[in-house]
Order: C-alpha cells, then sequence, then structure tokens
C-alpha cells in the first residue's frame, strides 16, 4: 500500500490508523513530500509502534505522480494500492475488496465506492476516459439537457449491484496486482498534481486492461484537508488537463478543440484562482478552516 503526503493535516494519522486495522495489510509506505514536523513526528511514533508503517522522507515535494512511483519502488507485496492520505477505511474494507478481485484475472485494475463525508458518491471516482468532446458536454451541463449525451463524471447514475467494468477511476484508491504496474511503468511524472490517474487509466486501457468498480465496498474520502495553496493546486491542475489533452488528442479534427479547451482551462485559472487564494490565505491568518463540504 502507497500513501503520498503533502500538507495533508490530522486527518493523515486517521488514515493510517484505519488502513492499519484493516485485515491482511503487511506493508504500508508512505511517501512524505511535506508535513509540518510536528505531524511528521506524530508519524514517526506510529511507525516505531509499527513496523508495517515505512515512512520515505527527506526527497521535498516531487508531485503526486513522482511520488506514487518512489512509493510502489519501495513496496515489495504482490498487490498494489494506491490511496489517499484523506481517506478513512471502515475494518473490512480492503478484505471485502481482495475478495472481490479475486480470481479476476481479466482485471487490471479496481476501485471501490468512494463516498462525501454526507455519504453521497464522490465526483470521479467512477468516470468515462476524458476526452474534448465530454469535457465539454460535462462544463456546460449538456447531458442534463439533451438525452442520451453524456459526461466524464458518473456519481449520479444508478449504483448496480454487482461489480462492473468502468472506463476510468480515481486516484484516490487504485488496487492493482503488482504485473498491472509494471506494465504501465508507473506513473507519468510529466505530471505533478491532478490528472496522472486518468492518463494512467487511459494507458491501461489502450493497452487492453481491464478497469473494475466494486460498489459494495466504500471508502470515505474526506477531501480538502491539505493546507497548499489553492494558487499552486489550480495552477498545476490547469497545466495537467492542457498536457493531457495536448498528448493525446491534438491530431485531427480534435485539434482546434483542443486549442480552444487549452485557452478555456487558462481563463479558468486566472478566472477562479486568485480569489481562491485570496480567501485561504485570510483563513490561514484566522486559523478558520473551513469543512470539507465548503470547499
Amino acid at each position: 500500500m502507497v500513501l503520498v503526503s503533502y500538507r495533508t493535516g490530522p486527518v493523515l494519522l486517521e488514515c493510517l490508523a484505519s488502513v492499519l486495522r484493516q485485515n491482511g495489510v503487511r506493508e504500508v509506505v508512505l511517501v512524505n513530500n511535506g508535513n509540518p514536523p510536528g505531524l511528521l513526528a506524530e508519524v514517526d511514533r506510529l511507525a516505531a509502534c509499527d513496523t508495517r508503517l515505512v515512512v520515505m522522507t527527506g526527497h521535498g515535494n516531487v508531485g503526486f505522480a513522482h511520488g506514487c512511483n518512489l512509493g510502489a519502488d519501495r513496496a515489495t507485496q504482490p498487490t498494489l494500492l494506491l490511496l489517499n492520505p484523506d481517506t478513512v477505511l471502515e475494518p473490512g474494507v480492503l478484505e471485502a475488496a481482495l475478495d472481490a478481485l479475486a480470481g479476476r484475472e481479466d482485471v487490471a485494475l479496481a476501485t471501490v465506492r468512494l463516498l462525501n463525508t454526507d455519504g453521497t458518491e464522490q465526483r470521479g471516482c467512477r468516470r468515462n476516459l476524458l476526452t474534448p468532446w465530454n469535457c465539454v458536454v460535462e462544463q456546460l451541463r449538456l447531458a442534463s439537457l439533451i438525452p442520451g449525451l453524456s459526461g466524464v463524471n458518473l456519481n449520479t447514475a444508478p449504483v448496480p449491484d454487482h461489480p462492473v467494468e468502468v472506463p476510468c477511476i480515481s486516484g484516490a484508491f487504485m488496487l492493482m496486482p503488482r504485473d498491472t504496474w509494471e506494465r504501465a511503468g508507473g506513473m507519468d511524472e510529466g505530471y505533478f498534481l491532478h490528472v496522472e490517474d486518468v492518463d494512467f487509466c487511459l494507458r491501461l486501457r489502450r493497452d487492453g486492461g481491464r478497469i473494475l468498480y466494486i460498489p459494495g465496498v466504500s471508502v470515505t474520502h474526506v477531501q480538502g484537508t491539505s493546507r497548499a495553496s489553492p494558487m499552486v493546486v489550480e495552477w498545476h491542475k490547469a497545466r495537467s488537463l492542457v498536457r493531457y489533452f495536448f498528448t493525446y488528442f491534438r491530431s485531427g479534427w480534435q485539434a482546434p478543440v483542443v486549442a480552444l479547451i487549452a485557452v478555456l482551462v487558462q481563463l479558468r485559472f486566472v478566472a477562479i484562482a486568485p480569489a481562491r487564494t485570496l480567501l485561504w490565505m485570510l483563513r490561514e491568518r484566522r486559523g478558520v478552516h473551513p469543512p470539507p463540504e465548503a470547499r
């Protein structure tokens, strides 16, 4: 199991405790991209009491994709789980997910149902592969206006009563045989933050890999706990989106659409990042942090 953490906040300790309570966990690799000394000291104390927890530190903030690769290189188990450090696992979650995956040699990658703290399914948990067309549909909310159209996220679709194949999943919970990771060559480190999970799924699908969504098992993904500047986060999100589209969709008729999307992504950054950063700075100064649902 690999977790990459950057200024995650106290939920990191809750996450690690929930992980170490899972049956069958033999190894947890925490890649510390940067956390306050006090929190890191708590993590070190936990590692001293439980030798299954390995903390990799001292490399600085190398980004999420690079951090995943570092952790996966350090991990030794035949099954790999990439898990966000702001998730909380109920007892038995990992065992149930592994049971659902057992005997499915046809599956390259699997996820569970990711929930918000209010119990609703999270956007991005199961989704279509990101393309210029469904990006436009998603942003303009065309799927709600025109029957038959589908955007990116599938969280509002009915929840199936059995595991089903989906085109793409979130990097918050990615369970896979070690062979899947090796064949894919890990995460593309050209993405510092965001979209690396979509890129990973696209490469797997193009190689014939199947992705499984397991609805009967759920994990709470808190989100919004990192004390990172929104300006930095939004910049990397915009940069990653542009990189993804220009990598895979810049030829033929899609080229002008991709160019337009790139412009719109940058305009979105200019429109929202400064305001979000200002609010963040004011809250940091006052020591007031809104609940995740408000972010």
